[in-house]
């Protein structure tokens, strides 16, 4: 029997390893099994050589929880150590000494990547174990040996029998990692780490993984059903997808994957942190924001990559070189299969608009490479539903109509056209189009690209009168003469003194337009509905009131009725009523304003 002490530059590593990667202490399952997987594929490669010219048999890797005894055993058919090796593996911790480990590495709150990156992954067993054994058994002819250590430096080392070529790491749980010893508990790490790894992993003889992934294999290898079985198996409750993307590239950097456009909807319940970051099949982290572009964090899928580098701080990861020329990749295959679907199947790519719209419009504000691509593709949908319009053909189709006297396009644009109903008919009944704008992030995006389309502005259908939607018009004649004018100007200003921020103004519209037509500030709304959506609530254009213009159509026949009333009671109470339905059609009518109304609607009624 060989007895020693293991020979590192402190006197004791093990509370180092507890104390920098307790947080993460449940990734011991990770690193030991990660350490079984390479040892089965040492010997595939030495069979492969000439090498190892025994029988492989079956090369499962096993876990197993003994609650009785309290340990936990993970144990492989790979090429097993030889007491030399043990010696040199494990007895011998070559890392740059512990100071520096800890002076470098302490604050960066990584550790669950630091033990793999120094040749520490077996010592993570001491985490969660009071003692550790190693029995194991070389391809090579040479005698089993078991080692043992208790987690100080002290080990022994003596030789044993095993049936077989391989090794068992039997872990003793200590008191303060009695989860462990649940079954529960270890499936439920095993399903999360190892669920790919490209050896058979079994827990109480059931295999728990799937070692051949979709994105290991070949696009030419896939049909559409296997890329749908697999977004099944990655996310079992989900709507299918609408479209896949199979990134497989192996130089200058080496990335595999699988990314998949969800559909989304309208409701935006929408769930980021779904695309799964792997390394050689090896489950890392949900964490990804560095690695893949900020505007396709709703994605979903896996990317799997050696090349990124999993032992550094984040600011570190996002300098990179790699992570950046992956991060670039990606964007570009994006782009290029929205592109695809665009020209060969331009319906496909209208009908999917609701879902795909968002990434499409949040890219272009985001990344500048993005929106050189997706500038051909991007659409704008009419309100009526079914025609979709690129800048250019938008443009054909409105420019006698819809060119302001700067030389602009003004795109009028609906954030609702069931609640804006009334303006979309007044603007489509002067010839004009009008387009759809109703996602989360369409107020910021209007103002990115009207600073950089050449010539356009957006205003909203809503934001004027028609007559003024795409230049602001002199008054017409009015129908009115002056004395009855003035009548009508005094009841509307006596029954809005109370709301300061409405403007009134008085035109002579067609007879068929609205008698009161309620608008808002194209600038201010837009500000507001950004602050909104940005979660902004107590940003200063948030506090701010409404700016409302309130446009009197003095041709509107009603008010020659109104001004022959006699009663002058019910002829205040007949145009607060006009004013509040021009309010209530914008949803600025609320609370003990809108009770009044009904009220007072009803008792207009009786008589």
């Amino acid at each position: 029997m060989q007895k020693g002490a293991i020979r590192v530059q402190t006197e004791n590593i093990f509370p180092i390893i507890k104390k920098f990667l307790y947080s993460d202490h449940e990734i011991f399952i990770r690193e030991l099994v990660s350490n079984a997987v390479d040892a089965t594929q040492k010997l595939k490669t030495l069979a492969s050589v000439g090498e190892f010219k025994g029988e492989l048999g079956e090369l499962d890797i096993t876990v197993k929880v003994d609650k009785e005894n309290k340990t936990i055993t993970i144990s492989d058919r790979g090429i097993g150590m030889t007491a030399e090796e043990v010696d040199k593996y494990i007895n011998q911790v070559a890392f740059s000494g512990a100071e520096e480990f800890v002076n470098k590495y302490k604050d960066q709150g990584n550790g669950a990547n630091i033990i793999g990156h120094f040749g520490l992954g077996f010592y993570s067993s001491f985490m969660i174990s009071d003692k550790v054994e190693i029995i194991s058994k070389s391809w090579k002819d040479a005698p089993a040996v078991r080692w043992e250590c208790d987690g100080s430096p002290e080990y022994q080392l003596e030789e044993t029998t095993r049936a077989d070529r391989g090794t068992d790491i039997v872990m003793y749980v200590n008191e303060d990692s009695l989860e462990f010893l649940e079954d529960g508990r270890v499936r439920s790490i095993l399903e999360k780490f190892c669920r790919f790894l490209p050896v058979p992993i079994k827990f109480h003889d059931e295999q728990i993984n799937n070692p051949t992934p979709a994105w290991t294999k070949k696009p030419s290898e896939l049909t559409t059903e296997d890329y749908q079985n697999f977004y099944k198996e990655l996310y079992p409750f989900s709507e299918p997808p609408l479209f896949w993307i199979h990134l497989n590239v192996d130089y200058p950097f080496n990335l595999t994957g699988i990314l998949y456009f969800p559909a989304i909807k309208k409701t935006y319940e929408m769930q980021k942190d779904k695309i799964n970051l792997y390394s050689n099949q090896v489950y890392v982290t949900d964490e990804v924001k560095d690695i893949v572009p900020e505007f396709l964090m709703l994605l979903h899928g896996v990317i799997d990559s050696p090349d990124i580098p999993l032992n550094v701080s984040r600011s570190y990861l996002q300098g990179d070189p790699n992570v950046r020329k992956i991060n670039a990749h990606i964007t570009k295959k994006v782009a290029d299969k929205l592109d695809e679907i665009f020209r060969n199947d331009r319906k496909s790519f209208e009908e999917k608009w609701e879902h795909t719209g968002l990434f499409v419009k949040y890219g272009m504000m985001t990344d500048d490479k993005f929106y050189e691509k997706a500038n051909k593709f991007l659409v704008m949908e009419d309100v009526d539903g079914g025609t979709f319009y690129t800048l250019d053909e938008l443009r054909n189709e409105t420019q006698a109509l819809q060119t302001n006297k700067e030389g602009k396009l003004v795109i009028i644009y609906s954030t609702n056209p069931v609640q804006q109903d009334s303006y979309v008919w007044a603007a489509k009944s002067k010839g004009y189009k009008v387009v759809k704008m109703e996602t989360l992030v369409d107020a910021a995006f209007i103002n990115t690209i009207e600073q950089k389309w050449d010539n356009v502005q957006f205003t909203r259908v809503d934001a004027d009168i028609a007559d003024n939607l795409i230049d602001a018009n002199e008054n017409k004649d009015s129908v009115l003469t002056e004395e009855q004018t003035t009548k009508l100007k005094d009841i509307f200003t006596f029954q809005l003194q109370s709301q300061p921020n409405i403007k009134v103004d008085f035109k002579g519209l067609a007879a068929d337009a609205q008698p009161v037509i309620v608008t808002r500030s194209e600038f201010m709304r837009r500000m507001k509905d950004m602050a909104a959506v940005s979660g902004q609530a107590n940003s200063w254009y948030s506090q701010l009131p409404d700016e409302i213009t309130m446009t009197v159509n003095a041709n509107h026949p009603i008010y020659q009725d109104i001004l022959k009333e006699a009663d002058g009671g019910r002829q205040q109470k007949l145009v607060r009523n006009l004013a509040d339905l021009a309010l209530l059609s914008q949803h600025l009518l609320t609370g003990a304003d809108l009770t009044a109304f009904v009220h007072r609607s009803v008792e207009l009624l009786k008589v």
